[in-house]
């Protein structure tokens, strides 16, 4: 059981790290089968009840590709619910598989899912190829106001089109170790500032102990903290242009905040979801981690023998009396282009992402982090204590933080690219405390060559 837990968030933690599939495959492969209906900017007819109805009503086949374990308990909820409706759960894999093969089915025209599990950054990718349905006419428009606002902004389309149902999220906090804390005199930072103070104080007292790991792989953690300072590295994706913006003035200023404490040796910049940072972890080498919503669960299954020690916070602000925040992770469930039944796959979406019982279920038994305000307003879930933390109401701490996220962060229409030369430039100067700034004009550099070879038009 635990296994499986782990397994599902990991895959929140594995968003913008892996380096998935490079060159044009991040762009060509969703081209093929389905026709454009749904999937363009104008809108559909929409449907009416008395199809909705007969389409529920109506005996079905659905395959739905998805990786979370177990959730074959929220589909069976829909099935009690429509009976008619029956559902194929395949796990297609995790990450590269899944989005391998459904790019590969989508090319060839056969073979695809008919809903499929995509996370948030991954959206523009297959949206922007007129791989996923739009989902207006099946009612999706009616269920905004039941989601987080900037959720909800992650899955819509610059001309309003709704592209999948968000599922689970990952808004960013701050997890540090209470007793390393107490023992060096170190308050719970509050800005950035005193972060970096707090960091070079604990480095002199003792240099085995790292105030917090900036991981060298990490992107989805770069992302979240781009996010959070306001930054805008890429908008307005569309199939022809995109604006890129790696290396603005407020980028580099993160990337010598950062560079700079790694460089001092006050943060260190190790692999993380490795064993070596899993033993660090437990042994106490870091004073914090940076991470998201799913991280309290992730650390109390892989830190043991640090029961009790655990504390939560939000991140640091840049300035004093700011309450912002970035995200890192979430995934969505999206009506997949060519569908023979697009009914009945949009109201799987809308199901088993809204039902309170299904959306629970997410919650507590696969420990996805919530997207509903229903459910982030559940005092069962936010005020239940947790022990690892030393009774802290560690979902209500999160789910406040939630409210906090920018709106307006927007991916690239090649994540995988994006993710790749990330590594190779801003991950490579934190391993290396080579210059983080310059690093981000190589990052810049290549990301606009390889859009501009991809046929985009990029501005700056």
């Amino acid at each position: 059981m635990f296994i499986n837990r782990l397994s599902t968030i990991r895959r929140r933690a594995a968003a913008g790290t892996a380096l998935v599939l490079a060159g044009s495959l991040a762009l060509a492969a969703c081209g093929g089968g389905g026709d454009d209906s749904g999937g363009g900017a104008t809108q559909a007819q929409a449907v009416s009840q008395a199809d909705i109805d007969k389409a529920m009503s109506t005996p079905t086949q659905l395959t739905f590709w998805t990786w979370v374990p177990n959730i074959q308990k929220e589909v069976d909820l829909f099935q009690k619910k429509y009976p008619a409706i029956k559902v194929k759960v395949v796990n297609a894999g995790q990450g590269t598989p899944h989005y391998t093969k459904l790019r590969t089915a989508l090319k060839a025209g056969t073979g695809a899912p008919d809903a499929a599990q995509i996370e948030f950054q991954y959206i523009p990718t297959f949206s922007l190829t007129k791989s996923l349905v739009d989902l207006r006419p099946y009612g999706a428009e009616g269920l905004k106001d039941k989601f987080v606002p900037w959720t909800w902004n992650q899955v819509t389309g610059a001309d309003g089109q709704v592209w999948a149902i968000p599922q689970d999220s990952g808004p960013m906090g701050m997890l540090y170790r209470k007793d390393i804390f107490d023992k060096y005199g170190i308050t719970v930072p509050k800005t950035w500032d005193e972060f970096a103070a707090a960091a070079r104080k604990l480095h002199a007292a003792d240099p085995k102990v790292y105030m917090t790991n900036l991981a060298q792989n990490q992107a989805g953690v770069w992302f979240g903290l781009l996010w959070q300072a306001g930054v805008k590295p890429f908008e307005n994706p569309t199939a022809e242009s995109v604006k890129v913006n790696l290396n603005s003035d407020e980028s580099k200023k993160l990337a010598d905040y950062w560079g700079g404490l790694i460089k001092d040796g006050a943060v260190s910049a190790d692999a993380d979801f490795n064993d070596g940072w899993y033993q660090a972890l437990n042994r106490g080498k870091y004073a914090t981690w940076l991470t998201a919503a799913w991280g309290p669960v992730f650390l109390e299954g892989s830190a043991k023998a640090t029961s009790g020690k655990w504390r939560a916070a939000p991140l640091p602000q840049w300035e004093a009396g700011q309450n912002v925040s970035g995200n890192w992770g979430g995934s969505t469930t999206a009506v997949v282009q060519g569908t023979k039944n697009p009914i009945a796959a949009a109201k799987l979406a809308e199901f088993i992402n809204t039902d309170p019982e299904s959306t629970k279920m997410f919650a507590t038994e696969q420990f996805l982090f919530p997207v509903t305000k229903a459910l982030l307003a559940d005092t069962s879930f936010v005020d239940r204590p947790l022990t690892f933390y030393g009774g802290q109401t560690v979902n209500k701490l999160f789910a406040g933080i939630s409210d906090t996220v920018d709106t307006k962060f927007q991916w690239p229409p090649f994540l995988d690219q994006s993710v790749s030369d990330w590594n190779e430039t801003v991950g490579k100067s934190f391993a290396n405390k080579s210059d983080s700034s310059a690093a981000l004009d190589q990052w810049q550099e290549r990301i606009t060559k390889y859009a501009e070879n991809q046929g985009f038009k990029v501005e700056q």
